[in-house]
C-alpha cells in the first residue's frame, strides 16, 4: 500500500506525510504567508553536528547573511510541548546560536526571543515578521 506524500517546498520534492510532517509543512506555510519568510530563506531537515552528535532541524530560518536567525522544532500534533522538548531544541541552538527559537506541535506555538544582552531567551506572544528576525524590518 502506497503511503500518502506532500510536497515540501523547501526540499523541493514529495516526502511521507507522518503527522510531524503534516505539521511542518503546515508551519512552513505560516512562516511564508503570516511572517513573511522568503521560502527561499528556509530550509528543512537541516543537519548539523555537535561534538560527535548528529542532529537535524525541523526548519531553520536564515538571514539575508546565510546566517540562521530561527530554528523551528515541528512535533507531531500530539507531542506536549515540555522540558524534553525544549531541552531538545536548546541543545541544537548550542551550535546554532540563533535569535528565535520556535517550537510547535500544531495545535500549540511557542516563540523565545534571545534577550538583547545575549542572557538567554524570552517568550513572546506575536510571531515577528521576517524583517524584525533579521533587523531589516
Amino acid at each position: 500500500m502506497d503511503r500518502p506524500v506532500i510536497w515540501d517546498p523547501l526540499r523541493k520534492k514529495q516526502v511521507a506525510l507522518t503527522p510531524e510532517e503534516e505539521v511542518r509543512q503546515w508551519f512552513i506555510n505560516r512562516l511564508n504567508t503570516l511572517m513573511k519568510v522568503p521560502m527561499h530563506m528556509m530550509m528543512s531537515e537541516t543537519g548539523f553536528s555537535l561534538g560527535d552528535k548528529k542532529f537535524r532541524a525541523d526548519i531553520l530560518i536564515y538571514g539575508r547573511d546565510a546566517k540562521p536567525v530561527a530554528v523551528v522544532e515541528c512535533k507531531r500534533p500530539d507531542t506536549d510541548i515540555d522540558g524534553n522538548v525544549l531541552d531538545q531544541v536548546i541543545r541544537y541552538n548550542m551550535v546554532l546560536n540563533v535569535k528565535y527559537i520556535i517550537i510547535t506541535n500544531g495545535r500549540k506555538t511557542f516563540i523565545a526571543k534571545r534577550n538583547g544582552d545575549g542572557s538567554g531567551y524570552g517568550f513572546i506572544p506575536d510571531m515577528p515578521l521576517y524583517g524584525d528576525m533579521t533587523d531589516e524590518g
